[in-house]
């Protein structure tokens, strides 16, 4: 179905003819082109400053484009600018002057060289920021963060503000799991099949940065209610051999290793990450609940308690061969391998209103093995024309993914005086062989118009197979396994997305615009083989959106923008297979489930001041079919979970987000996020209605002490929610870490405790028309980790910036 509701196709003439009374003159004109020194590549969103020469005040500024290129209106006067970007030396320019005579100055190139460390020494001494605020993405170097050391990648994710991991490694950006995860810029096997939980076998040291872009434009896949989360990985591309590596140990066991190297001769440049860990993670639970049945009250008073023993292996290697100095040829092969064990023991406590006393006792245990291994195969080209910013792009990708899951349960009951209860003493095995190919093409093409115009189109196509056997048996009374009816058989999903873009964008002194259309034709088939029950799915959809920017004066920029996103079900969504480790909790999918679609507007604003930096954005999502999972609870006290299509949801929210350095020992970050969702759920259930107002807060200090020593200290809290179907309780934990530099700065000795009051328990309850419970559970305790970090060729740049005249 393609069309534009009236609300699309009026937005765009609605928010120009808002900015037009704002567009004005300026007096003279600041520009420049900021670049990598070593790869000539363009820094985007670098940060540009503007400096009275007479007092050395911040006058003005502004943030590079997407091509590294900057235009800033200033008054006339003397002054000097100062250019920076994370992982790089500043670069102060030469004094210039803005006059009538000369309304236009042009810095020319800027070229920045890699640092480890510092800023330079001809600006302040000062950590650099740990994130980059450009109005369409936030920008989040993860090295700087104490907290990260000897993490995964789901643990940095976690320590971004907006974003939120739950027990189950499961990831929300704006309290919402609908988000779209890419790495270096694509799908990839990290995250492809098991969403946000592959990423917690992924090393957090491989990674550079993380990019947040919470309202994408059309060059973007339509995939993320939310947004796009975009975690890059390391590479480098100097000359010589260079590197880093890492050594982790913590308590509960977790010990690693990662390396992170390079090796570059003229026109190539190899790269290899690896990373191996070992990891224990443990945690707790109970759960209540009352089941109603006529007059009787069934209670359950479940504990559960479990380790997850893990030996996770990462690695990433490829070549850049440079052509010419304007064709670059990349083609790199990803493996990660994952082995797990993963025992968790059960106890249920049944009783009733009618006896007032316990009934009978249950011990289960699951004992799970589970085998991961996944490669990816990617040949990326890249070609660059005479004309300025005019490039072409061309990246094909292979992802194959294997899983098997073997499990065991132990089941022993009794009855409340002691004795065995033989009907409910048994020995089950779960079998499930999972496997997914998806071969991904993908061709980008930029040509620009005019002076500072471009024009954008793409095309990309997508085929992805995926298949689930899946078995449960159980030992019958001659000591056989047989088949358990209902949970046996064999889920295919085979999936192919087209796609096609165009993207247009011009700008002005102080107004910039991006307008965008994306055309997406989706084909899905899921099929039950021993059932023999296929259920084809094909839509067609057009996704637009519009970006438009007014630059104020004083270091203000704000922007308008709006996007069309869909949240289409994935394989686990859909699978009919349950979870089958909790005897008295399933959780399953739901092949009759259908897309949900996302109307989702946005206002922000950016400032920068000389001691920081202040975002702030508005932004409201509508959106119909909304997927949520549901709990059922039939009268022998078995609950099901599963997701269904509600009506839809209305959500309104507001972020603020600021860094602060009120002394050169001090540095503070401040994110707050407040939220209101109203939930229609009507067609399931008459009672299935809310409207929630939630917030979360994170503050981090960081304190530069005596010795070369830093201090950061992280506190976190999640204010509680209103859900479909009950509520989530509030969530707080607070993390601490240190560091010094050793081995004469490229050597780095950090020690940090994540979670350091044993407090971040998810708590939640959960009523239905025959049901109530109540469950609290701790994911993992409390993690004290010491880390070793040591740099090869990296702790000075290997040439100085300079502006070219």
């Amino acid at each position: 179905m393609l069309y534009f509701s009236k609300t699309q196709k009026s937005l765009s003439l609605v928010i120009l003819f808002t900015l037009i009374p704002f567009l004005g003159i300026a007096q003279g004109i600041i520009k420049g082109h900021v670049k990598d020194a070593q790869t000539n590549t363009p820094l985007s969103f670098s940060t540009i400053r503007i400096f009275n020469n007479a007092d050395q005040k911040l006058v003005g500024g502004n943030i590079a484009n997407d091509a590294g290129e900057f235009s800033i209106p200033n008054p006339y006067g003397t002054y000097y600018a100062l250019v920076e970007f994370i992982g790089y030396k500043s670069f102060k320019s030469a004094v210039f002057t803005l006059s009538k005579e000369k309304k236009t100055v042009d810095l020319g190139l800027i070229q920045l060289s890699a640092s480890s460390s510092t800023l330079d020494e001809v600006v302040v001494q000062a950590e650099k920021s740990t994130m980059v605020l450009a109005l369409d993405k936030k920008i989040f170097n993860v090295g700087k963060d104490l907290s990260n050391a000897g993490g995964s990648a789901s643990d940095i994710l976690s320590n971004i503000p907006s974003i939120s991991v739950d027990a189950e490694g499961g990831v929300k950006l704006r309290g919402s799991d609908n988000v779209r995860i890419l790495i270096d810029g694509k799908p990839s096997g990290l995250v492809s099949f098991k969403g946000g939980a592959g990423l917690q076998q992924l090393q957090g040291s491989l990674i550079e940065k993380v990019e947040i872009i919470t309202n994408p434009s059309a060059r973007y896949e339509a995939e993320g209610m939310s947004g796009i989360i975009n975690i890059i990985l390391k590479k480098e591309q100097k000359q010589g051999f260079n590197g880093s590596f890492e050594l982790i140990s913590g308590n509960p066991a977790n010990y690693g290793v990662s390396a992170n190297v390079n090796y570059r001769h003229r026109k190539v440049n190899f790269f290899v990450n690896y990373g191996i860990s070992y990891r224990d993670l443990r945690g707790n639970g109970t759960l209540f609940q009352n089941v109603f049945s006529n007059d009787t009250i069934f209670t359950l008073n479940q504990t559960n308690s479990g380790s997850v023993k893990g030996l996770n292996n990462n690695i990433k290697g490829g070549l850049d061969f440079f052509l010419t100095d304007k064709d670059i040829f990349t083609a790199s092969y990803l493996l990660r391998r994952s082995d797990v064990r993963r025992i968790t023991d059960f106890r249920y406590d049944d009783s009733n209103n009618k006896t007032e006393t316990l009934h009978t006792i249950t011990y289960r245990q699951q004992d799970e093995t589970e085998t991961e291994p996944n490669s990816e195969y990617s040949i990326t080209y890249k070609k660059s024309f005479n004309k300025k910013g005019q490039e072409l792009v061309t990246d094909i990708r292979y992802l194959d993914y294997w899983e098997r899951s073997d499990q065991t349960f132990k089941q022993t009951g009794f009855w409340a005086d002691g004795k065995p209860n033989s009907a409910n003493t048994k020995l089950q095995k779960s079998l499930n062989d999972e496997a997914e190919k998806q071969i991904l093409l993908q061709v980008d093409y930029i040509q620009p118009i005019g002076k500072e115009g471009k024009i954008e189109t793409g095309l990309r196509t997508s085929f992805r197979d995926m298949t689930n056997d899946y078995s449960v048996t159980q030992q019958n009374a001659s000591g056989n396994f047989e088949p358990l009816a209902g949970l046996t058989n064999n889920f295919v999903y085979n999936e192919n997305i087209s796609a096609a873009y165009g993207i247009i964008g011009n700008k002005t002194k102080k107004f910039s615009y991006q307008v965008g259309l994306r055309a997406e034709l989706t084909k899905v088939t899921t099929t039950l083989k021993q059932t023999n029950e296929v259920n084809p799915r094909d839509y067609a959809n057009l996704f637009p959106s519009t970006h438009f920017t007014l630059n104020l004066a004083n270091e203000n920029a704000l922007q308008i923008s709006y996007s069309r996103r869909v949240r289409r079900p994935t394989y686990n969504d859909l699978s009919p297979f349950v979870t089958f480790s909790d005897q008295r909790n399933y959780f399953s999918g739901n092949p009759n489930l259908n897309p949900e679609f996302t109307n989702a507007f946005e206002l922000g604003h950016l400032k920068y001041f000389e001691k920081g930096s202040f975002s702030s954005s508005l932004y409201y999502r509508q959106t119909n079919g909304k997927i949520e999972s549901i709990r059922s609870v039939n009268s022998a006290g078995i609950s099901t979970t599963l997701p269904l299509n509600l009506v839809g949801q209305n959500s309104y929210g507001a972020e603020f987000a600021t860094n602060y350095t009120p002394t050169k020992w001090w540095k503070l970050d401040f994110s707050w996020s407040f939220f209101r969702a109203v939930t229609d759920g009507s067609n399931v259930s008459g009672n299935y209605k809310s409207d929630t107002y939630s917030w979360f807060a994170r503050q981090t200090s960081k304190f530069n002490l005596p010795k070369g020593i830093d201090l950061q200290v992280r506190a976190n809290y999640e204010a509680p929610q209103q859900l479909a179907q009950g509520r989530r309780g509030y969530l707080f934990y607070t993390d601490l870490a240190v560091n010094k530099d050793i081995f004469k700065g490229k050597g780095t000795l950090t020690l940090n405790i994540l979670d350091v009051f044993n407090s971040r328990r998810t708590r939640t309850v959960i009523e239905g028309v025959n049901f109530y419970s109540n469950r609290d559970f701790l994911p993992r305790q409390r993690q004290i980790n010491l880390t070793l970090s040591y740099r090869l060729n990296q702790a000075k740049s290997a040439s100085k910036p300079k502006m070219e005249e």
